[in-house]
């Protein structure tokens, strides 16, 4: 959402291009899924957002699988707009058998469609004994659960150099309006306060997401999210217009409105973490940490900290998430395989291989988190875990895709309008009310 757009990233930028990677078979334990080696011969073809580093670390616990079961595993990357490219391919008779589903509104499309089988029992059994029931909750259509939340993201995370703010001589900061100030002060000592992605339009739902939570509130935020709240209300409006503070301040963002609208999310996070620096701090999720530890050879707690999104006008401080959810397809050559991968996915043993491997988090409270590889992404899978039921999904992942997970439209589209032009929150207002109502109708 990674995120992808979860984010991701839940859903990062993600090649478009069919990536394939197979992996390796050996000796192993005996499978989860029943019998040492009882899926020799076989392949399990999985899709999904992830690229570069993320897609190397998932192929890490795809090997796992194959070690233990004797399968082969493909990954094939999707990019961003995972509906469309598995659409194609059913209608294509090439179904992958997994699908990692970065959006909730994405994977509730798919099942009303009738591409995806209902998970097994057996992880159903994990999901319940393992998870907070707000997972179970978002993986569910209509009391059936179809995804199973492997990879989860913190995506109330304000990452900074801590070199630039002690440089300013700034304190991370508890309240939106102090973070601002802060960054003001940051600017003044000579880098651009913020660095923004405002090539990506999921980084900017996320900003807004985070505001709106803390601003209006969980119950307004859940109605927002169920469209039973137009986003023409009161609420809706003021938030822009607290976004809105950063977006017209060129003191803050590095390279102003233009700067940002060019920035895509690896670059907002090189803009900080990268050789040449040109900010203070970057707002995104946990994941922000894998792209400065493996791109740019940050020591995470060092050289990259984070402090938790701020509370705005004394609303409690935010914590949104976003997930990739695996759910099997029904037209899949090897669905019953894929089933077998994820009664693999649902146990601490693979989420531990991912973990040790860095740039994850777990939803699963029966990982240890002795498996994080540091003290920073211990604290963020703490907070996770610990916020239990009170974690909110991302809300562009639970809309319709055409509203809340497509590149150049709907909600994405229109806060990068926004960004380049936020004098008048009241229009962006109507004109996503205008798109949401669409979208929720077809």
């Amino acid at each position: 959402m990674m995120r992808r757009r979860t984010t991701l990233l839940t859903s990062c930028t993600a090649l478009a291009l069919a990536l394939g990677a197979t992996a390796c078979s050996g000796g192993g334990p005996v499978s989860a899924a029943g019998g040492d080696k009882a899926l020799s011969g076989q392949t399990v073809t999985v899709a999904g957002v992830w690229s570069g580093s993320e897609q190397k670390n998932f192929q890490k616990v795809l090997d796992a699988f194959g070690e233990k079961t004797g399968a082969t595993t493909q990954f094939v990357s999707t990019g961003d707009n995972v509906s469309t490219v598995v659409g194609s391919k059913i209608e294509g008779g090439n179904a992958p058998d997994v699908v990692m589903v970065p959006q909730v509104g994405v994977l509730q499309q798919f099942a009303k469609q009738g591409w995806l089988k209902p998970l097994s029992k057996a992880t159903e059994q994990s999901v319940d004994a393992g998870y907070a029931p707000v997972w179970k909750k978002y993986g569910s259509v209509d009391g059936a659960l179809y995804g199973l939340y492997f990879k989860a993201a913190h995506k109330s995370t304000v990452w900074y150099s801590p070199d630039a703010l002690d440089q300013a001589g700034v304190k991370p900061p508890t309240t939106y309006d102090a973070m601002l100030k802060a960054g003001r002060t940051v600017s003044d000592s000579g880098l651009a306060a913020f660095s923004v992605a405002g090539q990506d339009g999921w980084t900017l739902t996320d900003w807004f997401e985070n505001i709106y939570l803390s601003q209006a509130g969980p119950e307004k935020y859940d109605a927002l999210a169920a469209h039973k709240l137009k986003w023409t209300d009161a609420s809706v409006v003021k938030a822009l217009g607290t976004l809105g503070k950063l977006f017209k301040d060129k003191q803050l963002m590095a390279g102003g409105q233009k700067g940002a609208l060019n920035t895509d999310f690896p670059g907002s996070v090189e803009k900080v973490f990268g050789p040449k620096p040109e900010a203070g701090m970057v707002y995104e999720g946990d994941f922000v940490a894998g792209v400065a530890k493996d791109q740019f050879g940050k020591a995470i707690g060092q050289d990259a900290n984070f402090f938790p999104f701020p509370a705005v006008d004394g609303g409690k401080a935010p914590v949104v998430s976003g997930g990739d959810a695996a759910v099997v397809l029904k037209d899949g050559k090897n669905a019953k395989a894929g089933m077998q991968l994820l009664e693999y996915l649902a146990t601490p043993e693979a989420a531990a291989v991912w973990a040790k491997a860095g740039g994850f988090l777990s939803p699963n409270k029966k990982l240890d988190l002795a498996s994080y590889g540091d003290d920073v992404t211990r604290a963020t899978a703490k907070s996770l875990v610990g916020a239990g039921d009170s974690v909110r999904f991302d809300m562009s992942d639970q809309a319709p895709a055409a509203f809340g997970g497509t590149k150049g439209a709907g909600e994405w589209k229109l806060l990068q309008d926004f960004l380049r032009d936020p004098s008048d929150p009241k229009g962006t207002a109507a004109q996503l009310e205008a798109a949401a109502a669409k979208a929720y109708k077809g």
